[in-house]
């Protein structure tokens, strides 16, 4: 089967196509053969040797994909791979793949995994989003940020977002957002707290937290709660602006979700698909080859949708 493997982490070159045998699965696990792959920001920290827990070399990068089992045919996401997700076949086990409905195509299949269980996460299990609450998605127009508008509004929440280009502040408006604000404004916090009265948020998923969090403290309501997803590197906090709302700042990293954690993820998210006010967007789609082209993009451009590769 062609895959894509890295033999040394650094830039997006180092991911290459090659053949390797096909998975053979035993006892629980089962083979998947691939019609798309998801590609998350985090398989660009892995592959450049910055993110916290780095696989064994070589490998083959990610865990998102879509396809049809192997020994069945029946048409499944993949939310997790022994073997990678970058290839024409994955090696998963039961727990890891889920039943894709009939009306999703594979590409929108795989922008379902990650994306959606960070967002389930970061709302519910971390920050206990609570109907009626106002709720501000920073960077709302990526995989991620999307998810997290469709979760809240369903839930009862007023959603505002933040978006990095006028084609990202549309497609967050017309998930249902109260209001979408320019990033790259350096008045759109302001902005958006004008929006929800003046009173500030009683939820903050914050994508970027070394560009947004001392600023995220300031546009807190009180006992107001900031869940960082994100993070490129350190930022200067002013402890009293926590202190003044009674607020807190809760972390979240995918890999600390317990089986019981992503069980009701991944039920939610059957559940939001089955009644459709789940709605993956993809925005672009590339061939298995061009790996290294879809990295650039994910890292050069503002996010739009979710980007999938084809094998």
């Amino acid at each position: 089967m062609r895959a894509i493997r890295v033999h040394e982490f650094g830039d997006p070159d180092v991911l290459r196509l090659e053949e390797l045998p096909e998975p053979r699965p035993v006892d629980d696990e089962v083979l998947v053969r691939v019609q798309a792959v998801g590609v998350n920001p985090v398989d660009t920290y892995v592959r450049a040797g910055t993110y916290g827990k780095l696989p064994a070399l070589p490998y083959t990068p990610g865990s998102d994909a879509a396809g049809v089992l192997h020994d069945g045919g029946a048409r499944v996401y993949v939310a997790g791979s022994l073997s990678g997700s970058y290839a024409e076949y994955a090696l998963c086990r039961r727990d890891q793949v889920h039943a894709l409905p009939d009306q999703l195509s594979f590409a929108q299949g795989a922008a379902l995994g990650v994306p959606y269980v960070t967002a389930y996460r970061a709302l519910f299990q971390r920050a206990s989003a609570l109907p009626g609450e106002t709720a501000l998605v920073h960077g709302a127009s990526g995989g991620v940020g999307l998810a997290a508008v469709q979760f809240a509004l369903a839930a009862g929440l007023t959603v505002v977002g933040t978006a990095g280009s006028d084609a990202g502040s549309e497609l967050v408006a017309a998930q249902g957002a109260a209001n979408v604000f320019d990033h790259r404004d350096p008045q759109h916090l302001h902005a958006a707290c004008e929006a929800v009265g003046g009173r500030g948020f009683d939820l903050i998923v914050e994508l970027v937290a070394n560009v947004n969090l001392g600023d995220d403290l300031t546009a807190l309501a009180p006992r107001g709660r900031v869940v960082v997803v994100g993070s490129r590197g350190t930022v200067e906090l002013d402890p009293r602006d926590l202190m003044s709302t009674d607020g807190a700042v809760l972390g979240m990293l995918l890999p600390n979700a317990t089986t019981q954690d992503l069980a009701v993820a991944h039920t939610a998210i059957a559940t939001g698909l089955r009644d459709g006010w789940l709605r993956p967007v993809v925005s672009r789609e590339l061939p298995l080859a061009e790996a290294a082209r879809a990295h650039r993009h994910l890292m050069e451009r503002p996010a739009l949708g979710k980007l999938v590769l084809v094998p």
